[in-house]
């Protein structure tokens, strides 16, 4: 009986000492991975145990903080204008985390990040106060912008040339964050989640399809800086159709009696000659348009804005028919809005692509700031003679050719329409684009824009960049010019 009890003692001594040595580990060396674990609550009850800081558009706060009636978390996120300006804010939600500006700066925005409050805080204990977001949004570019797509399953962006600075950046169909916000919002979650429109889906950043003719431009800046052809109304040595090398299908032009034979880069932009901008890929070569092209910002896998946006793709490897088609923004060319817009901004602002952005400051509690983003930190694309000479053509397609919608009076404008296909053999509805800048000499304002309508109640055959994406443009346009 003793030597059944000693055995007995031993055996709970070995699990009283196993259970010490792992009480020990865990403290010692468990402890911070527990603590900074994402599903660990007591991060979600710090983030909401007090009002947030906030994002900021043209000096207003475009969100705040409600302290809730129940539960562990003391406030919850609201937002004005919520569907506005969704595509800036992200949502910030009790249950589903934080996307956008509100995850980015999340640490920021709640008051956890080290930068935050005085050095003592760490030893005390003290909160810290959190801090705020300013952006480069203006109001009236974004109101502008969403409501001239009015539904329509879209999006558009609008840059500072000079700067950089992101003016407007719209998504719709959009979404309130406010409906999520709390941890009652599970029926509107399941709505977002599963609605096929996708409004979760930021189509500005986040959704790269077909340019089509927008990457004409791209091209053509190739072209001219290759020397290929040594201006814009050079004619160019261009069969009316083209024959795809290697193959027996013609790239046609959607104007059967376009002037597109031998037409130069401004005839060739003005009506959108496919066989112009295929044969000069082809001329080319991938690798020059691809050099070019990655100037200008595709294949960026790191463009933050500091959101980070999905790639824009030029693609390698192909064979020659492949690579005439990458030259009218077909085949597996993608493209954002964001880097369409790009494009123009960097044509517009003499060959320089100001980096984009659209958050000017981050600051703390009392104003200071904890970060900067410059303006005109940019890059040269193209020459200036280049890009002078991309701008004159650009500007013949608003006057007088396929960008008729986007004009503005007492502005100089000029522009690119898009029509790209889509689906199987290009079964589905096109996806019509616009891209454009404008300039008022008297004020000084510059805008680029680019517009992308993925869908709408439009008839297949009345799908096109200048009738349903360059009348948004052209708002947006306007309401940065004033």
């Amino acid at each position: 009986m003793n030597k059944t009890i000693r055995r007995a003692a031993v055996f709970s001594l070995l699990l009283v000492f196993a259970l010490l040595l792992r009480a020990t580990w865990v403290q010692a060396y468990e402890a911070k991975a527990l603590a900074d674990n994402d599903k660990n609550r007591r991060h979600v009850i710090a983030r909401y145990a007090r009002p947030l800081g906030d994002i900021v558009v043209g000096g207003t706060p475009v969100t705040g903080s409600a302290r809730t009636e129940r539960g562990d978390l003391a406030y919850r996120r609201t937002y004005t204008d919520g569907e506005l300006y969704a595509a800036v804010t992200g949502f910030g939600s009790q249950v589903y985390g934080a996307t956008q500006l509100e995850g980015v700066f999340s640490g920021v925005l709640d008051g956890s990040d080290p930068r935050l409050g005085n050095p003592l805080d760490a030893l005390t204990g003290g909160q810290r106060e959190p801090g705020d977001v300013l952006t480069t949004i203006d109001p009236a570019v974004q109101k502008a912008g969403f409501a001239a797509l009015d539904g329509k399953k879209g999006a558009a962006v609008a840059i500072d040339p000079r700067t950089g600075r992101i003016l407007g950046m719209v998504s719709t169909p959009s979404y309130d964050p406010s409906t999520i916000a709390g941890s009652d919002g599970g029926d509107a979650w399941k709505r977002l989640e599963t609605d096929p429109d996708k409004p979760l889906t930021n189509r500005a950043i986040r959704h790269p399809v077909a340019p089509g003719s927008t990457f004409k431009l791209v091209v053509a800046g190739a072209a001219l800086e290759k020397g290929l052809y040594g201006s814009v109304d050079e004619p160019t040595d261009s069969p009316n159709p083209y024959r795809l090398p290697q193959s027996t299908r013609d790239l046609v032009n959607e104007n059967p009696s376009a002037p597109c034979e031998n037409a130069s880069i401004r005839t060739a932009l003005r009506y959108s000659c496919n066989n112009v901008f295929g044969k000069m890929a082809v001329d080319l070569g991938q690798d020059e348009v691809k050099a070019v092209a990655e100037r200008f910002g595709f294949n960026d896998t790191e463009q933050d804005v500091p959101v980070r946006a999905y790639p824009s793709v030029y693609p390698s490897g192909m064979d020659a028919a492949q690579t005439a088609l990458s030259g009218i923004g077909q085949f597996d060319v993608t493209a954002t809005p964001l880097q369409i817009a790009m494009v123009s901004a960097a044509i517009a602002n003499d060959g320089v692509l100001a980096a984009p952005h659209m958050v000017s400051q981050v600051v703390d509690a009392d104003g200071e700031r904890l970060r900067a983003y410059p303006d005109g930190d940019g890059r040269r694309v193209v020459s200036p003679s280049t890009a002078g000479q991309l701008r004159s053509a650009m500007v013949t397609v608003v006057e007088e050719g396929t960008g008729g919608n986007a004009r503005l009076d007492g502005a100089e404008v000029g522009g690119k329409t898009g029509t790209a296909q889509r689906g199987v053999n290009n079964s589905e509805k096109p996806y019509a684009w616009f891209t454009s800048y404008a300039k008022d000499d008297d004020s000084g304002e510059e805008v680029a824009v680019a517009v992308f309508v993925e869908d709408s109640a439009a008839a297949r055959a009345e799908v096109s960049g200048n009738g349903l994406a360059a009348p948004v443009a052209r708002a947006m346009m306007e309401a940065a010019l004033k």
